[in-house]
């Protein structure tokens, strides 16, 4: 097991990030103290959330590094943290700050995020205590579902890193890839059904160039 310190892994991020303006990196101490409060503040609440994003991921593979946190939760628990800054809503994502942490919300309207994180999580220990978590499943459902958003909106650097986060975790894993497409169906139209597929065929060919012998179902 990766044993994980949330708040260090942010303020490191955030330090040696030098497109981040001067104020943030000198106050990045602070999100040690964000970073408490805020899991705190949903142990004290009884929020049922998931941890998933960057911060999961290093669970399961190292060398993502990540500023922000990604929680899935219900907009009924969001509204029990009213210390949390809302700085941007959607019908299925939102946005917001406890002091200078940053933290990105996938809202359980959407069916997909409610389902993953009703039965794709497990606990995980980090440094701070033991937390709701994605398995590597979840993480993969949700890495692939945003695949076609980033295409259409040419984030390339943003696809690099979702591929890559995919790549790694097919090899590490050996996860049932057709099992996990087969889930992600209802939530795509054809062309997106398709695309996904296609890049996910690709990234088995790319593990197969390693010579390991792994085969994917």
């Amino acid at each position: 097991m990766i044993t994980t310190q949330i708040g260090k892994i942010i303020q490191n991020a955030v330090v040696f990030n030098f497109k981040n303006e001067r104020d943030r990196a000198m106050n990045a101490d602070s999100l040690l103290e964000n970073v408490a409060r805020l899991f705190a503040l949903l142990r004290e609440r009884q929020i049922d959330y998931l941890l998933v994003g960057g911060i999961a991921l290093l669970q399961y593979v190292e060398g993502r590094n990540t500023e922000d946190i990604d929680l899935i939760m219900g907009l009924s628990s969001l509204r029990k943290l009213p210390e949390i800054k809302i700085t941007s809503q959607d019908v299925n994502f939102a946005r917001g700050r406890l002091g200078e942490l940053q933290i990105d919300f996938l809202l359980t309207r959407h069916r997909l995020f409610k389902q993953v994180q009703k039965q794709y999580a497990t606990q995980h220990y980090f440094a701070e205590q033991w937390i709701p978590c994605a398995t590597v499943e979840g993480l993969l459902l949700l890495k692939m579902y945003a695949l076609p958003s980033l295409y259409r909106q040419a984030n390339f650097a943003r696809v690099g890193i979702y591929e890559q986060d995919i790549a790694s975790l097919m090899y590490s894993y050996q996860p049932d890839m057709a099992l996990l497409l087969k889930e992600l169906a209802p939530h795509f139209n054809e062309t997106d059904n398709l695309a996904v597929a296609e890049i996910i065929t690709e990234i088995k060919q790319r593990i197969a160039r390693f010579g390991k012998g792994i085969i994917f179902d």
